[in-house]
């Protein structure tokens, strides 16, 4: 999963970031209230990790600008005041949760698993589509109970089309989805993984689990 990390103090939002990482998230940063608003708006993020107290921008102005435009991502605040006044008004200006400064990694790890839960409606970190169970937690995806061996990319794209499965995904959003929005993209890598998931999903040929809609994208086939 994609995550934004908002924070101006660069070694807790280094070390976030690292932690973060190494749990398997893909991590954004910005360090100004600005770049975080911007990086908010144009890539498709899971969820946001965002200082109250930030330059340009404060993080309370971001909470409100994007739920005024009608972005339900969960956001998840932190502030280094201890005050219930503040928690109040990152709660009423649409933030999902809070957490004050200091704290320990292992809360914020668990705060953010049970946004990303209750942004997906699922009760487990698990997805189950008949033979395929996919566990966003573990970073791992089953077929028949049998691991399935994917590249980090490959997890990705599959995760990304299972969770929007309602829907039909454009080649762009994936690739935002995919890549560092500084890095260049090339649909054909895209096309190549998309065949490369659908030969490990269904070696036999019978879920035709991801589809194609000529000039619209892709779209995940599985219930």
């Amino acid at each position: 999963m994609r995550l934004l990390l908002v924070e101006d103090d660069a070694a807790l939002r280094l070390g976030l970031a690292r932690q973060l990482e190494a749990e398997g998230y893909r991590v954004d940063q910005a360090a100004d209230g600005a770049d975080g608003l911007f990086q908010a708006r144009e890539y498709p993020v899971d969820l946001a990790i965002v200082d109250l107290g930030l330059p340009k921008v404060d993080g309370i102005t971001i909470v409100q600008k994007l739920r005024a435009e009608g972005r339900t991502l969960p956001i998840l605040v932190l502030t280094a005041r201890g005050s219930w006044q503040e928690k109040v008004r990152g709660l009423e200006a649409g933030a999902d949760d809070y957490l004050v400064k200091p704290f320990d990694y292992p809360e914020l790890a668990a705060r953010v698993k049970a946004l990303l839960r209750r942004a997906t409606k699922s009760a487990s970190d698990v997805l189950s589509f008949g033979t395929l169970a996919i566990d966003l937690s573990a970073q791992v995806a089953r077929l028949a109970g049998e691991p399935l061996e994917l590249t980090a990319f490959e997890f990705r794209l599959l995760e990304y089309l299972a969770r929007e499965r309602a829907r039909v995904v454009s080649k762009k959003e994936l690739s935002d989805y995919l890549y560092p929005h500084d890095e260049d993209r090339d649909s054909n890598v895209l096309e190549v993984l998309i065949g490369r998931l659908r030969k490990k999903l269904d070696p036999d040929g019978a879920l035709q689990p991801i589809e194609t809609l000529r000039g619209r994208g892709y779209r995940f086939a599985l219930e």
